[in-house]
């Protein structure tokens, strides 16, 4: 197919724009691992852009040998996979529940999980929750708070009436309970969207550095992204280096080229770059799983 002069110079105005837009995007990160990877009293210098101009491994020796980036790394681990996992299975359930048209109160169930999309409670009755649970400095703060999510559940929903009824009439009349007909053949049934939830919930807790920072006293429970938050804020890179062990103090001693900016640079990589890993992983199910929420009944 020929195209006209104003179609090519149309074709070419798009690819120009994603170009730049594509630009924008990327650089900012690009810059912070360049940052992360020069000398801190050279950044201070300015002009460091696309590659390092006076490489180094510093910055990344201090954050690995500082415990709490350690701990951090290991409690954001932990929320990551625990939180997705009972995140995903609790929608599932409650989303495959609200396809029952014999389910008494649907509708109403319906309706107030809408209305939570559009008004929250606000901060201060949330905490007072939270601590009249008795969740307050717990791990579980960052998990059973964001069990359920409804915009999940109208996805897991609209994907669940979607499948032929005559699977769960086939399961019922060979003796499958309604858990089983779930487990069985409903979830196995449910890959795509399950992936492309279970990244968009991952990303979630990962990135999440507000709650633990309103609901728990104790650092050793604080995830990297609340460590990192810390460190855009203030100036801790003298307590940062006054909490390496013994054995690498006197080797810090001699690192007199970093900075606190090439130092939340380089906290800022080792924060983002486990996320990103995950993407290449689910991007195959993006399309078939996020489609599935523009069906309708």
């Amino acid at each position: 197919m020929r195209h006209s002069f104003g179609d090519r110079l149309f074709i070419g105005f798009i690819y120009t724009f994603l170009t730049f837009l594509a630009f924008a995007t990327f650089y900012p990160f690009w810059n912070a691992v360049v940052v992360s990877f020069n000398s801190g009293q050279d950044t201070v210098l300015g002009g460091v852009t696309f590659w390092p101009r006076d490489f180094t491994l510093e910055n990344y020796e201090i954050v690995f040998k500082d415990e709490r980036m350690v701990t951090g790394f290991m409690v954001s681990v932990l929320r990551t996979v625990i939180g997705t996992l009972l995140s995903i299975i609790a929608t599932a359930i409650f989303a495959y529940g609200m396809t029952k048209k014999e389910l008494i109160g649907r509708k109403y169930y319906m309706i107030m999980c809408i209305v939570t999309l559009y008004f929250s409670g606000g901060l201060i009755p949330t905490f007072l929750i939270i601590r009249g649970i008795g969740l307050m400095d717990s791990f579980w703060v960052m998990i059973i708070p964001t069990l359920l999510s409804v915009w999940n559940m109208i996805i897991f929903r609209t994907f669940f009436s979607g499948l032929p009824g005559g699977l769960e009439e086939s399961a019922k009349i060979d003796g499958c309970t309604n858990w089983g007909i779930f487990f069985r053949i409903i979830l196995p049934l449910s890959g795509p969207v399950i992936a492309t939830l279970s990244l968009f919930t991952a990303i979630t807790h990962w990135n999440d550095w507000f709650v633990p920072s309103i609901y728990l006293t104790n650092t050793d429970l604080y995830p990297i992204q609340t460590i990192l938050q810390q460190t855009l804020n203030s100036n801790i890179m003298s307590e940062q280096l006054s909490q390496v062990d013994s054995a690498a103090a006197s080797h810090l001693t001699k690192m007199q080229s970093v900075t606190t900016k090439s130092l939340s640079m380089a906290t800022m990589v080792v924060a983002t770059l486990p996320i990103i890993c995950v993407y290449p992983f689910v991007q195959k199910y993006f399309v078939k799983g996020v489609l599935v929420g523009s069906m309708k009944e």
